[in-house]
């Protein structure tokens, strides 16, 4: 009888009392963990099962059970628990009868496993993850084979051929398990973190996600927890328990990010569309920049209206003796240094002249023949003789005195009287018109841009004459250029070969075989704007008869646009001398990138372009280097409201 006793309080203590713990154990990790954390405790205790024995503490009794499964510790650790006696005793009891019947042992503790298999599959069948809980089994059925093997060990019961193929076995067991680790990856987990922080940050820049508050919280607290999660881990060994949940939790934030995201083919369909309206308006704004800046090009500023009109009333209030100008012997002087200086701009040209005369060692030897039309001729005038330039000499010419210069001696003095020059000019809403206003500028219709060509027949007992253009600056003397020996040469000037627009094909009509068989299309332009001109060499190559036949040849404009550097390019092609870039620096009207140094270097600095120095769209930044030449408390400026 006492027996009998002794084998039901057995198989109580192995069989109902872990039944009982596990289903308690299970409550408790259904309501306070997630699914995923139970399986990394499994996990875990299955991959340390190998030298460890589990302990396991029943709700209905303090026995120490000889093969718990539960909470881990080493074989040398001890744990105080409640009852402590009692539960000594117990396990003094439980050690007795495994010795006394280790057949019934064996049996129960089949059993207790069995129950343990069925424990485990119920749970994965309650969390929809059966595939995991099945590894998770096989983990579980390793451990409890590690720790039967444990103990056996530590039992001295055991025979030693058992315990010889209990070590064998155990070594088996490790070398797979070694294998298994050499092809896993050992940071798989860590890329993962990685990538999904990457696809979190792409969902929180998006416009759809910071339209969407609460998900953007969401998923702003997913990456804070995944970041800590993942710390200055390398590899997986080295990330935290809750990282596999961590990772679950920000997938699935992800996979909300992604519903409420449009669809990429809508959404690149939409980018398309976006990006070709874009397009057609950025072509819209970049014509009628061009059209409004080639408007404002040509419309003369209110103060520069006012200031000749002022000047003219002005004019007729003197005398006849007080509208002269003086040492008018030298006009005709070849030793001195004489400017030949075009323009209808009455502030410009006294730019120019005061900027020479400031600059030069010896005024008094420099002579400027400024040539203008009937309508600013009386305020030019006027100009110098209220402002002469110190000992320099000034002559203000009317090009209407010009008697020789007419259609029937200058081909392109008939060209711009024509009606098919008017209609290309002011005509420009026709289909057939070119599109590129540049070449619509009123300039080209006034004789005065083309007078440079005339030079010999304007100054005939002159030898070299400088041609200043009235949009530049002069920084320096320019004496040693009547000095400079041209080598044979007609006209000196600085090449434009830095830049490929500034080359023969940019400005010549290449297609024509009569500019192809004459000309290089690579071949380096030049800048007008200050040049020195040889007339007794000019005069010497008949240089106004080339300049001739090539306008007649152009009476259709098929050989190039309107302008004065093409028909220049082909009139003293093989007939100019380059000189150093230091003396003439252009692209102040246009250009924003030209260096400081570059310019302080200069002789001559040049705003060819649109962006006039006296007009508001100039280039802030160089419009100092004109207006330190004009005094704006001058009266006649201050009433026409002329600022700097």
């Amino acid at each position: 009888m006492r027996v009998r006793n002794l084998v039901v309080l057995m198989l109580f203590v192995t069989v109902i009392s872990p039944i009982v713990f596990y289903t308690e154990r299970l409550a408790t990790f259904k309501s306070s963990s997630s699914t995923d954390e139970f399986v990394e405790d499994v996990t875990a205790v299955a991959l340390n099962g190998q030298n460890q024995r589990l302990n396991v503490l029943p709700q209905e009794s303090s026995t120490i059970l000889k093969e718990p499964i539960g909470v881990v510790y080493s074989d040398n650790t001890t744990k105080s628990l409640p009852n402590s006696a009692t539960s000594a005793q117990q396990d003094s009891t439980h050690i007795a009868l495994a010795t006394q019947d280790e057949e019934n042992r064996d049996r129960d503790r089949s059993q207790r496993e069995n129950h343990i298999m069925e424990v485990i599959d119920t749970i994965a069948e309650d969390m929809e993850i059966r595939e995991d809980a099945i590894d998770a089994r096989d983990k579980a059925q390793q451990l409890s084979d590690n720790a039967s093997q444990n103990m056996e060990i530590k039992h001295e019961q055991q025979s030693p051929q058992t315990s010889r193929k209990t070590d064998k076995k155990e070594t088996i067991k490790i070398d797979t398990g070694k294998q298994k680790d050499q092809t896993a990856m050992p940071d798989a987990r860590v890329r993962q973190l990685k990538d999904l922080l990457i696809r979190a940050r792409v969902y929180l820049s998006l416009q759809a996600t910071r339209n969407n508050p609460h998900f953007s919280r969401e998923l702003r607290g997913r990456i804070k927890e995944v970041q800590r999660a993942l710390g200055d881990a390398s590899k997986d060994s080295e990330l935290g328990r809750n990282a596999y949940e961590r990772l679950k939790a920000m997938e699935q934030t992800l996979a909300k990010g992604k519903q409420i995201h449009d669809d990429c083919a809508a959404t690149a369909k939409k980018l398309r569309a976006m990006l070709h309206s874009t397009e057609e308006q950025l072509r819209v704004h970049k014509k009628q920049t061009i059209f409004l800046t080639q408007l404002t090009a040509k419309t003369l500023p209110k103060g520069l209206h006012c200031l000749p009109l002022r000047l003219t009333t002005e004019y007729y209030t003197l005398n006849s003796s007080q509208q002269q100008f003086p040492n008018q012997e030298k006009l005709e002087d070849p030793r001195l240094y004489h400017y030949a200086l075009f323009s209808d701009n009455v502030l410009a040209a006294a730019v120019v002249v005061n900027s020479t005369v400031i600059h030069s060692k010896d005024p008094s030897k420099h002579v400027f023949h400024i040539v203008t039309d009937r309508l600013n001729y009386v305020a030019m005038r006027m100009w110098f003789l209220v402002n002469p330039p110190g000992k320099a000499t000034v002559q203000v010419q009317n090009i209407e005195e010009f008697t020789w210069l007419n259609s029937s001696y200058s081909p392109v003095l008939k060209q711009l009287g024509s009606q098919s020059m008017i209609d290309y000019y002011f005509r420009t809403h026709r289909a057939n018109s070119d599109s590129n206003l540049k070449y619509r500028n009123p300039k080209y219709l006034s004789i005065l841009n083309h007078l440079r060509f005339y030079l010999p027949e304007i100054f005939p007992k002159l030898n070299k004459v400088l041609f200043l253009d009235d949009d530049i600056v002069v920084q320096k003397d320019l004496t040693a250029l009547w000095s400079l020996d041209l080598k044979g040469n007609v006209n000196g000037a600085v090449e434009t070969c830095g830049e490929s627009f500034h080359r023969f094909d940019r400005y010549l009509n290449f297609s024509n075989p009569l500019i192809s068989k004459n000309f290089d299309p690579h071949a380096c332009g030049w800048a007008y704007g200050m040049n020195i001109f040889d007339l007794a060499e000019w005069k010497r190559q008949n240089i106004t008869g080339v300049y001739h036949s090539w306008q007649k040849l152009n009476h259709d404009r098929q050989l190039w646009k309107l302008g004065t550097l093409p028909p220049g390019l082909i009139t003293f092609w093989k007939r100019t001398y380059p000189l150093d870039r230091s003396w003439h620096v252009l692209g102040l009207g246009y250009n924003p990138s030209v260096g400081q140094k570059e310019i302080e270097r200069a002789s001559v600095i040049h705003y060819n372009g649109n962006m006039k120095p006296w007009l508001e769209i100039s280039i802030p930044k160089y419009r100092s280097y004109w207006t330190r030449f004009i005094d704006y408390d001058h009266i006649y400026l201050r009433e026409c409201n002329i600022n700097p």
